[in-house]
């Protein structure tokens, strides 16, 4: 993460705690020369509606409630000033929070955004997209979603990471991943571990195919993953002993992992699905994010 030197952190008025901005400050405190901007997108619909005043005077409201949101702001960043890390504070209007941290991300050329992640009822989830979904489909730089445990040093990173594709796209997204995750590991002191899943044998071949064998299907798909890991795990020198191969969809199998080894980080890639193919489909980063009791840093391909 040494590369994280502007970061942005979204900032939430409703919390009482703000683990965002703690490990935002770690990171930060990684390396020399940081920068990290604390942002508040707000919105009050009532503003609006005051039919009664000028627009002046709505403006001189919105103003005031920018200005009281900056002080309170101030009040939080005041225990971390007197270091070495240079901080900013932003607060914005806008009824779209996503859209404002996107916006903000591509006219600042921030190159990692923090952000506290909270549980979404499957309603809310279904009905209300909520921002961190859209960040984790839109957003141009990574995004680090952060949970209340700590970063342990001498703990567990997991790199989760589809060895066995052969699309470019996704061998580079790897390559990054890994090589991200082996940097994180380092400076933290902690032990790099890789997860990859394989699918399931389909029942529709057992059913349709009468001389199909599930069983030596499902041993040669396993063989082809994992003779793909371990060449993955070569080239960047790890040990067998930290790989682990999976059957089943990624979105359960990365918990679990997680959960098996106790990670304080899980590190993964994202397609950035959107549109229609997002809702029928989803991605594997946001199905994981709710599932995982650690942070997530999710990574999109350079393009």
């Amino acid at each position: 993460m040494i590369k994280y030197q502007h970061i942005l952190v979204v900032m939430d008025p409703t919390a009482d705690t703000h683990p965002a901005l703690h490990r935002a400050v770690a990171v930060a405190g990684l390396q020399q020369q940081a920068a990290i901007t604390l942002f508040m997108p707000i919105y009050d619909f009532s503003y609006e509606m005051t039919s009664m005043l000028s627009s002046t005077e709505r403006d001189e409201m919105r103003e005031g409630v920018l200005q009281g949101r900056k002080e309170w702001l101030q009040g939080i960043l005041d225990p971390y000033l007197g270091g070495s890390i240079h901080f900013d504070i932003k607060v914005v209007w806008h009824s779209r929070p996503f859209e404002a941290i996107i916006q903000q991300v591509v006219d600042a050329q921030h190159d990692l955004v923090i952000k506290s992640s909270h549980k979404h009822s499957a309603i809310q989830t279904f009905i209300f997209t909520p921002t961190d979904w859209h960040l984790l489909r839109k957003c141009p730089c990574p995004v680090l979603l952060v949970k209340e445990q700590q970063w342990p040093l001498g703990g567990n990173v997991l790199a989760a990471v589809n060895c066995a594709a052969d699309d470019k796209e996704q061998i580079a997204l790897n390559n990054k991943i890994i090589g991200e995750s082996a940097e994180v590991a380092r400076l933290l002191g902690a032990e790099l571990h890789l997860v990859n899943a394989y699918p399931n044998t389909p029942v529709n071949m057992a059913l349709e195919l009468p001389d199909f064998d599930p069983n030596a299907y499902n041993a040669a798909v396993k063989r082809h993953h994992e003779k793909a890991l371990f060449e993955c795990a070569e080239r960047f020198s790890l040990d067998h002993s930290v790989l682990h191969l999976e059957e089943g969809l990624p979105e359960e199998v990365i918990p679990k992992c997680a959960n098996l080894i106790n990670a304080s980080l899980v590190i993964l890639g994202t397609v950035g699905r959107t549109g229609l193919s997002a809702a029928l489909l989803g991605n594997t980063a946001e199905q994981v994010v709710d599932k995982l009791g650690c942070d997530i840093l999710v990574m999109r391909a350079d393009d």
